[in-house]
Formats: structure tokens, C-alpha cells, sequence
């Protein structure tokens, strides 16, 4: 059973989501926050595997929490889904670098709030369609000078490349087209080079790809 907690200052926004994801077989709702510092004191209570957090929020807003949570390492299998009213939103770049495992638009498709849920607990970052390019856009815009060379020395010359195709928004199935090889392949490798750099999930391996210099500003062409 996936255990949700719904973080959003909506009481309405909250119910809507509570009546879906509650009418699953294989999700429940732990639990409910108006605001950042109650979800925060929640998500240590009941230990959700899914957080539902609403960007904007009083007290203590939904990027901020995010930092805590991700912060903590005794909550280290929480994920974080970051919502909001607007596709562009101005904090999604902020929201995904400090440890969100995805993002959603709150008027999206009741089969992708399920799949969404579903993924990040599978250790898959998820993104509202047409989100993923331009945020990787934004994190090459954004990019600073590459950490210091040996920070991807444990990676293997496949893991090393498949990290950099991760870094461009390919998905696994689009890894294993492009390297001739299984997409179970391609997710193992992924995996593995996850597990050695010590990332939360997909997302952050994006993250590190550019902060290392693995993939640099310009390669989306």
C-alpha cells in the first residue's frame, strides 16, 4: 500500500485529491496539511511515502519544507511530487534541485496523478508533459562552473553515458534505443549510477549531471 500525505492550503484542492487517490486498491491517504510547517511535523508522525506538496503555501511554503525534508536523512524515503496552478511555474527549477521528485500542474489528468504517485515511489522522477525539456533548458541556462573532475570517478564509461543522456531529458526506453540495448539495461545502469552518487532518484541525477560538467549548456540544440 502507497501512503500519501496531501499538502496543500485548499481544503477543496486536498478533498479532490483525497476522493481519488483513496478509491485506489494500492494507495491510502496518511494524512492532511494546510501549510508547510504542518506537513513537515506530519511527514515525521506518520512517514507517507508520497508527499503531495502544493508550492505555495502559508507559514512555511511548500520549497522550503522540501529542503527540510530532503535535509533529513532519517526521512530519506519520502518523496516529494511538488503541485501547482501554472506549468511555468518560477520555482520548479528551485523545487527540483532541492530534492523534489517531481512536479505536476494541479489541473492535470486524474490517470497522471496516479501515475505520478505510482513512479517517484518506483524511485522515477515525474514531470507534467512538456516540463522535463524545458527545466533541463533552464538548469543549462543556470549552470555553474563543473564541481571538481573526480566527482563521477566511481561511474563506469557506460554509466558515465547513460548519466549524460538522463541529463537531456531521454526517458529509459529513449536510453535504450540510442545505445542498443534493453530498456532494462538502460534502467539498471541508471540505477547503478544513482546508488554511487548517492542521489534520491531520476531528478537529481539531472541535477548532478550538470553541476558536474557531465552535460553542458548547449547540447539540446
Amino acid at each position: 500500500m502507497i501512503r500519501v500525505l496531501l499538502a496543500d492550503d485548499q481544503s477543496l484542492v486536498r478533498a479532490g485529491f483525497r476522493a481519488l487517490l483513496d478509491a485506489q486498491p494500492d494507495i491510502e491517504v496518511a494524512g492532511e496539511a494546510a501549510d508547510g510547517e504542518e506537513a513537515l511535523r506530519l511527514v515525521r508522525e506518520l512517514r507517507p511515502d508520497v508527499v503531495l506538496m502544493d508550492i505555495r503555501m502559508p507559514a512555511l511554503d511548500g520549497l522550503s519544507a522540501t529542503r527540510h525534508l530532503t535535509a533529513d536523512p532519517a526521512l530519506a524515503d519520502v518523496r516529494v511530487v511538488m503541485l501547482t496552478t501554472f506549468e511555468l511555474d518560477e520555482y520548479v527549477f528551485e523545487a527540483i534541485r532541492s530534492g523534489a521528485s517531481g512536479f505536476l500542474v494541479k489541473d492535470t489528468e486524474p490517470e497522471e496523478l496516479l501515475r505520478a504517485v505510482r513512479a517517484v515511489v518506483a524511485g522515477d522522477a515525474l514531470l507534467s508533459p512538456g516540463v522535463t525539456r524545458r527545466l533541463i533548458a533552464e538548469f543549462a541556462a543556470r549552470s555553474k562552473e563543473p564541481a571538481r573532475a573526480d566527482a563521477l570517478a566511481e561511474l563506469t564509461e557506460r554509466e558515465r553515458e547513460v548519466m549524460a543522456l538522463v541529463g537531456i531529458g531521454l526517458s529509459n526506453e529513449e536510453i535504450a534505443r540510442r545505445l542498443v540495448v534493453s530498456p532494462l539495461t538502460a534502467k539498471t545502469h541508471v540505477s547503478r549510477a544513482m546508488v554511487k552518487l548517492g542521489a534520491r532518484d531520476r531528478a537529481q541525477l539531472v541535477v548532478l549531471a550538470y553541476e558536474s560538467g557531465l552535460v553542458r549548456p548547449g547540447w539540446l540544440g
